[in-house]
């Protein structure tokens, strides 16, 4: 039988201290010379088939105790020091492992202190917030990856950019497009760099949206993606050539930190000129005033998706020429955020956006129906907001569609407006109330200190927990 080989030295000498015995002891107990155990346990030999057997029936080890014990420490540690704050430190994934094996305790502790770094970061930036909302804005802020960095600078921001929108508005000029805008991008990148766009099946592209291939002048996208998609990867590619000049001004005023975060704001910005080329300012905003803010109408008009029609509204304010201040709020049906945009800004400190009672969740309830609700923060701002989940790329059929949702909302004072206020209002006369109902909510679990909530997912930061022997309320957590 061949043997098979396990370094196990640092679980060999642990084993051997809890039992108290010396390495001449084990040694005589297992058959081995000591100096053949004090090379095992310092894992300069393996353990064999025939050493664990023995190793079970003189000294009582399960084998499992010397296979597979420090793999989920190895994962937690791996978590830690991939953290900004620790990024680079190591080497590689070996140390990691050593520390692991060698000193498992100590390893426990540094997973500790991660953890208990990461919730009192957690509750930093909830104070942050917190104090942002009554007018005490702070500095605190923790160690970011690039693309929090990038996601913030774009979050705190009105998600408008003129020089961009010119660029795109000359660019349109120059194309031409009639009711074509993908025939015309495709030639005018055949003509201008001989670029050929090529569209390839899933075998050919498992992995990706789109890939520029330099050497033979082609741009290839996958056949997952829709029409609409297709259309905006070939529109942000022509983008970045064309207003390439514009984009670097707009990415050198967001002062960003670092290389990798300016390359990934350039993507975000050819993502928005794509968005600026797909639906010209005027007209767009010309037509959105016509239909009411009807995103249905706004997508078929111009040929684009629910999400590139939603995603344009916030895009409204151009100087002298702005539409309603609508901002975006996209998420995973795990509930995480992963964008965020406003005409203003997105309106963290007003509206938050981590509720869980927010109607962009019920949206995965039924997939492709839009939800239309007003809600009411803890301190009487009100927003209409409408819901609606987003299809991914097409996948096969033993693959399981990626699906988000999106919340679009604006002040509820502009529910007059828009054609969603008007489903609001129905709805109230249907009632036979006189105002249009409204959901509470808060900005976060965390920030909110509304009582018998059964949707909180987590206590204030600002309340002390009032567990009471006697009395338990409807929420998760009670609080004084």
């Amino acid at each position: 039988m061949a043997e098979q080989k396990i370094f196990a030295g640092p679980r060999i000498r642990r084993i051997r201290n809890a039992k108290g015995l010396t390495q001449t002891a084990m040694a005589e107990g297992l058959g081995i010379s000591p100096s053949y155990l004090n090379l095992i346990e310092r894992n300069q030999r393996p353990l064999t088939v025939q050493l664990i057997l023995k190793l079970a029936s003189v000294y009582k080890v399960e084998p499992d105790e010397l296979q597979g014990e420090a793999r989920g420490s190895i994962a937690a540690l791996k978590e830690a020091f991939s953290d900004p704050l620790l990024a680079g430190e190591l080497p590689g994934d070996q140390e990691l492992v050593e520390v692991a094996e060698a000193a498992p305790n100590a390893a426990a502790a540094i997973v500790k202190l991660y953890r208990a770094y990461r919730e009192q970061a957690e509750r930093l930036s909830d104070l942050n917030e917190l104090l942002a909302h009554e007018g005490r804005g702070t500095a605190l802020s923790g160690a970011r990856l690039p693309i929090d960095e990038v996601h913030e600078v774009f979050e705190r921001r009105a998600n408008h950019f003129a020089n961009i929108e010119e660029e795109a508005e000359a660019f349109t000029s120059v194309l031409d497009p009639g009711d074509d805008l993908f025939g015309a991008l495709k030639a005018w990148l055949k003509r201008e760099y001989g670029i050929v766009v090529k569209v390839l099946p899933v075998a050919t592209m498992p992995n990706w949206r789109r890939r520029y291939d330099r050497h033979s002048q082609r741009l290839f996208l996958s056949e997952r993606l829709s029409p609409f998609d297709q259309l905006r990867e070939v529109a942000m590619e022509a983008c970045l050539i064309r207003i390439t000049v514009a984009v670097a001004g707009e990415i050198q005023g967001l002062k960003l930190s670092s290389d990798e975060a300016r390359r990934l704001a350039r993507f975000e910005l050819g993502r928005y000129g794509a968005h600026a080329l797909m639906m010209p300012y005027q007209p767009f905003l010309a037509a959105a005033n016509r239909s009411r803010y009807d995103i249905d109408v706004l997508r078929s008009r111009f040929g684009v998706s629910f999400e590139q029609a939603a995603n344009r509204l916030t895009m409204l304010q151009r100087q002298g020429s702005a539409g309603v201040p609508f901002f975006m709020l996209e998420i995973d049906n795990a509930g995480h955020p992963f964008r965020k945009a406003g005409s203003l800004g997105f309106p963290h400190s007003r509206f938050g956006g981590g509720c869980p009672k927010l109607p962009v969740h019920a949206a995965f309830t039924q997939p492709g129906q839009i939800f239309v609700e007003a809600v009411e923060m803890p301190d009487g701002a009100e927003f209409l907001c409408v819901a609606r989940t987003l299809e991914g790329p097409q996948g096969a059929f033993n693959e399981r569609p990626r699906r988000t949702a999106l919340l679009l909302g604006c002040d509820i004072a502009f529910k007059d407006e828009v054609v969603y206020g008007a489903a609001l209002i129905a709805a109230a006369g249907k009632a036979g109330q006189g105002a249009v109902a409204t959901t509470p909510v808060g900005a976060a679990c965390r920030l909110c200190e509304r009582p018998g909530c059964l949707s909180r997912a987590a206590p204030p930061v600002t309340r002390p927990l009032g567990l009471d022997e006697m009395v338990t309320g409807l929420s998760a957590f009670d609080f004084q």
